[in-house]
């Protein structure tokens, strides 16, 4: 599976030009999140790696935040909630796919620890390849469930919409510095603009799925989900407030393509993108008030910090 699937978008085929249509928004989604994470690398050096790993304290409460809470916290609310089997699928594979590869942008307009944010972004995407399947495992005897993926797409994934685009960034600026520094604007605007493009298919292409899963308690239980993942993320990463910061939005923000490759690998007749658009939209007006409150807090806590 790539970046974007054909199963997440789902326009009526009836409609002309429909398949012509997905292929561009899929396209977009790919060009754009390579482009977006290659400039993110731009902005990296492999120092931001090197001073996470020596601080193990906050790395291990970091993977425990990301790859321990949020399945546990996922097995409870598709228990606690009677909700639609699809939904109830893509939270759960959800919940055990980390790091989206958007998220540092997230992490910067909150005012995050960017060395931070880029040092714990390629852990996550490696480790992915390991705890995905482990986690698997241990929801099939939870479940009671016959859950599988294998580690090779995970990885495929993971190397794609992470590692070697972040990579060919820092390698840009180690090897380049002017160049760098030259294209990271251009770079950056071009990926936002395809990824505005990619959004508004994607919401146009999965409306009709999205509002047949509402109801029945599912938005409650994605706001519940993105929520606790925002106070979990923000009281481990702490005492640092721009560590904490990264930290929630690294909890509680899922990698999409990932999800749909666990929850599609698993149960092939059903499509779950529009599970995983509501999810989507959940996360976004959830964390859009923490953000706000992070800048705002950010913003009074800078001024009093200078020397009069």
């Amino acid at each position: 599976m790539r970046v974007a699937d054909s199963r997440v978008v789902a326009w009526p085929t009836s409609q002309r030009g429909a398949p012509a249509m997905k292929a561009l928004v899929l396209i977009a989604v790919q060009v754009g999140v390579t482009l977006t994470v290659f400039g993110f690398g731009l902005n990296a050096a492999v120092e931001d790696l090197r001073r996470l790993i020596s601080q193990p304290g906050l790395l291990v409460r970091s993977l425990l935040a990301v790859f321990v809470v949020m399945p546990i916290l996922a097995v409870a609310l598709v228990t606690v909630f009677d909700l639609h089997p699809t939904v109830r699928i893509a939270l759960v594979a959800l919940a055990i796919s980390p790091v989206p590869p958007l998220i540092p942008r997230r992490e910067s307009m909150a005012r995050g620890s960017t060395a931070y944010g880029l040092g714990l972004m390629p852990i996550l995407a490696a480790l992915s390849i390991l705890t995905i399947p482990v986690s698997l495992g241990a929801l099939n005897r939870i479940l009671d469930r016959s859950f599988q993926v294998s580690p090779a797409v995970v990885a495929s994934i993971a190397l794609r919409t992470a590692l070697v685009p972040l990579a060919a960034g820092i390698i840009v600026r180690a090897l380049m510095p002017p160049v760098a520094a030259r294209i990271e604007k251009p770079v950056s605007r071009l990926a936002s603009a395809l990824v505005i493009v990619a959004v508004v298919g994607l919401l146009a292409g999965t409306a009709s799925a999205v509002w047949a899963l509402v109801g029945n308690g599912t938005i409650v239980a994605m706001i519940v989900f993105t929520l606790t993942g925002l106070a979990v993320g923000h009281l481990l990463g702490g005492p640092d407030p721009d560590r904490s910061v990264v930290l929630a939005l690294s909890t509680a923000c899922r990698h999409p393509a990932m999800a749909v490759t666990v929850a599609s690998a698993n149960f092939p007749d059903e499509r779950f993108g529009g599970a995983i658009v509501l999810y989507l939209i959940v996360s976004v007006l959830v964390t859009v008030p923490y953000l706000v409150w992070r800048r705002w807090t950010s913003a009074a806590v800078q001024p009093a910090a200078r020397p009069v």
